[in-house]
């Protein structure tokens, strides 16, 4: 009887080993997936954490691909003179299309904010930008607290050095995908903080 248990056990660790090896590697491929050119949308939703989104977020409203921009996750402190150094343009012009979100510290976070902003302005379709690695996670939320809004991604691909470290940042974001999945979430709502180089940048959602 104990030896039937035990190879029953061992079949379902070894099929709940398998399962997470397949999805795992589904995460990986839709991770480095590639998007096509958004279409025009009412607004930009840009997640701060990584290199590139907020950039590839102003280039997007300078094209006049959405209105107005928001950028979640915004370190205290920061403003938009920080936003527009990077991009070489002057705060003044920004001010008037771009919101800085500084509430949200988690990717929940980011869509709750996310969705206060759009019903504020009545939007209906938002292009959201963050890492590919990020990106399912993301959009997973943002549907969740906007089911009546369109959303369009578009990943921005970082680029790591090292082998080991981009192994850990993708084992690491797949293990909070399936936490986002199963909807608890919120278990990760106040993260301990991470001291950042870049002043604008203040949220933990990868």
């Amino acid at each position: 009887m104990m030896r039937r248990l035990a190879t029953g056990l061992a079949a379902l660790l070894a099929v709940f080993v398998v399962a997470l090896g397949v999805g795992f590697a589904a995460f990986i491929a839709i991770s480095h997936e590639r998007f096509a050119a958004p279409p025009i949308a009412d607004g930009i939703v840009a997640l701060t954490g990584g290199a590139d989104r907020v950039e590839t977020a102003l280039h997007l409203l300078e094209d006049g691909r959405a209105k107005r921009l928001l950028v979640s996750g915004v370190a205290p402190g920061s403003g938009l003179h920080d936003i527009a150094r990077r991009v070489d343009l002057d705060p003044s012009l920004l001010a008037p299309v771009v919101t800085l979100g500084k509430v949200a510290t988690t990717t929940l976070g980011n869509a709750e904010e996310t969705a206060e902003w759009a019903k504020a302005h009545d939007f209906h379709s938002l292009i959201i930008v963050t890492a590919g690695y990020h990106m399912p996670r993301a959009m997973l939320e943002m549907r969740r607290a906007m089911p009546g809004v369109t959303l369009y991604p578009l990943a921005v691909q970082p680029q790591v050095v090292q082998r080991s470290s981009k192994v850990r940042l993708l084992a690491g974001e797949y293990v909070k995908l399936i936490a986002a999945w199963l909807g608890v979430s919120h278990i990760m709502r106040h993260p301990v903080a991470i001291v950042r180089a870049n002043p604008v940048d203040k949220s933990v959602n990868g």
